[in-house]
């Protein structure tokens, strides 16, 4: 039986990924517990999802690293892109170390959206917790905005709002303002799908719920075994579900806003490949 599985969950791994081009990637790293030269360590599972061309969510890959670092993230990477992965226009994720230079590295012309959720929490131990719900509240106002011109103005606005009584604050969300304003590039439509890693969390909780069962595993084969085999069967019933974003949006997606643009400036196509 676990043989079998071993042969499914490989065959799953190392496919071909010709369903491309994959505009949008989401990656994520879950520790896992497992039993290595007698003592119990904490080893990372890398996951990798996208929006491939028909519009459908996919898994892509899943690997096994000893440290949640650029090494590993970049191996990670550099075995998608031999599989097939092209066409990427934005990586979506948390701020894993070494991920961006990865992404640099491995997929050239692609945009890294820092993850708003996991943003605003880390933004949000710069200030006193009294303060934290309205500084929340207000960055939050940002992502509330209709266009693309006024998310960035409404950046701007909220760091001088907060520059007088939280200047760490302020220089935090200036910093990150390429990173976190990444969506706004692509069409309304899909900003709410794109500017977090929450569709990748929710894949993670089941990931996690199956896991827990085992706790610590007695070797890297088992997590893949295990972790593969739920993210086969994700894979499955994704292919069967609706179009996780329409082919009309994915058109307009190619079309994509460089920062820096003024009004009169045309929007022009830009080729992204892996």
């Amino acid at each position: 039986m676990a043989k079998t599985l071993d042969v499914q969950v490989e065959a799953f791994r190392t496919r071909a990924l010709d369903g491309g081009p994959y505009a949008f990637v989401w990656l994520d790293a879950l520790t896992q517990k497992v039993r290595e030269g007698g003592r119990i360590v904490n080893v990372h599972t890398l996951v990798a999802t996208a929006v491939n061309a028909n519009g459908q969510r996919e898994i892509l890959g899943l690997d096994i690293t000893s440290r949640e670092d650029g090494a590993g993230w970049l191996a990670f990477l550099r075995g998608l892109v031999a599989r097939g992965l092209s066409g990427v226009q934005l990586v979506i994720s948390d701020a894993h170390a070494g991920l961006v230079e990865a992404i640099g590295a491995t997929l050239p012309g692609a945009s890294w959206q820092r993850c708003r959720t996991h943003y605003l929490r880390n933004l949000l131990t710069t200030v006193p917790k009294s303060a934290q719900p309205w500084v929340a509240t207000l960055v939050r106002t940002i992502f509330d905005q209709p266009t693309t011109e006024q998310v960035r103005a409404q950046h701007a606005w909220v760091i001088d709002a907060l520059q007088a009584k939280y200047p760490a604050a302020a220089d935090h969300l200036d910093q990150a303002r390429d990173d976190l304003l990444a969506f706004a590039q692509f069409p309304r439509e899909i900003w709410k799908q794109i500017w977090s890693n929450n569709p990748q969390e929710r894949l993670n909780k089941e990931i996690r719920r199956r896991t827990d069962v085992v706790g610590i595993f007695p070797d890297r084969e088992a997590i893949i075994r295990l972790v593969g085999a739920v993210l086969a069967e994700q894979t499955d019933g994704w292919t069967e579900a609706r179009r996780y974003m329409g082919l009309d949006v994915l058109a307009k997606a190619r079309l994509r806003v460089i920062p820096g643009d003024t009004p009169n400036q045309q929007q022009l196509p830009e080729t992204l490949t892996a």
